[in-house]
């Protein structure tokens, strides 16, 4: 399986802005462009739209989106009128999401059933068969049927998923897994094998699923300027995903402390409790040396895709620069 490398972005711009990025971009050769969809920002779709007539190199798609946010219904017809603008292709991510309880958003349960249904509505919508669905969360009536164009190709699936439940439900339905918020070539194998479990009960070949590992990026030529800012970028969120990988052994008071240094705004405090070791396993930071680096192990380890993102540098056009035009083309040398 080809290796990739995919550039994502918070949707927290104006239209002018992303129009501006898009333009940006497309001078490099990206394999994909991803923008995230969490509350409270812009969900994806909108962003999406203004930036596909700009980009021209690479697939486009979201990573991704919550079916207790957005109903599959919606999922699919946001997702077959960006296949119509986007000129490299595209694809859909589908994961539980994350942050939904602090804005109101109660989870749609059993959970692991939700992403099964919301993935098999969507399928069923795009195929433009009727899109009856009686399931245990989602009920379609019988009569709906896409009453827009549908893709003349399969839109790929990716799941978003740390767990061994929802991602064998991936080896079943899905083309790729993310693993988000995380660089750790350790944990790679491990999602493998999580994997091939669907895949061994769909009867379909082992590793044909994709894995793509993503989290926060800080490049920049001075590389001691981009991993302290990577420090603070990632303390937002380590109190969440530290415990997700089972590969390290994490105090849960370490998570807790850290979360509370990051709720009291007290940066310096929660930057000291990253080390140089679990930074790396969390985030792609230094100079491009560095970057290259670290996405090379994780090819090694067994990547399919390696995904950089937000902020992507202490200035975002110079951090990108450095992705677009050093670490990007030295790791397409080294995986040719």
């Amino acid at each position: 399986m080809k290796k990739e490398i995919s550039i994502a972005f918070q949707t927290d711009k104006s239209a002018k802005d992303y129009i501006d990025l898009a333009k940006f971009i497309n001078d490099f050769a990206f394999d994909v462009v991803t923008v995230y969809c969490d509350a409270p920002f812009h969900p994806s779709y909108g962003p999406l739209l203004l930036m596909a007539p700009h980009i021209t190199k690479s697939r486009i798609g979201t990573a991704a989106i919550s079916p207790s946010r957005i109903h599959p219904l919606d999922i699919a017809a946001e997702a077959s009128l960006l296949a119509d603008v986007a000129q490299a292709g595209t694809y859909l991510g589908i994961a539980r999401g994350a942050w939904l309880e602090p804005h109101g958003i109660q989870e749609r349960k059993p959970a692991l059933t939700a992403i099964r249904e919301a993935v098999e509505i969507v399928k069923l919508l795009l195929s433009g068969e009727s899109a009856g669905y009686n399931g245990k969360v989602f009920q379609i009536a019988e009569h709906v049927k896409a009453p827009y164009p549908v893709p003349e190709t399969d839109i790929p699936i990716l799941i978003g998923s740390w767990g061994k439940k929802l991602c064998a439900i991936a080896g079943e339905l899905a083309d790729e897994v993310k693993i988000g918020g995380s660089a750790n070539p350790d944990v790679v194998p491990v999602i493998a094998d999580y994997i091939a479990v669907g895949e061994t009960k769909a009867q379909r070949q082992q590793g044909n699923v994709g894995i793509v590992i993503g989290a926060v990026c800080v490049a920049d030529n001075d590389r001691n300027l981009a991993r302290a800012e990577a420090r603070r970028q990632v303390a937002l969120y380590l109190p969440v995903v530290a415990n997700l990988d089972p590969t390290i052994d994490i105090d849960p008071n370490y998570a807790q402390k850290l979360g509370e240094y990051v709720n009291q705004g007290d940066w310096d405090s929660a930057s000291g409790m990253i080390s140089d070791e679990l930074l790396d396993k969390f985030a792609f930071s230094g100079n491009a040396d560095d970057l290259i680096r670290q996405g090379n192990a994780l090819f090694e380890a067994g990547a399919n895709r390696i995904e950089y993102g937000t902020p992507h540098g202490l200035k975002p056009t110079e951090g990108l620069s450095i992705l677009g035009n050093t670490v990007l083309p030295e790791l397409r040398r080294i995986w040719a």
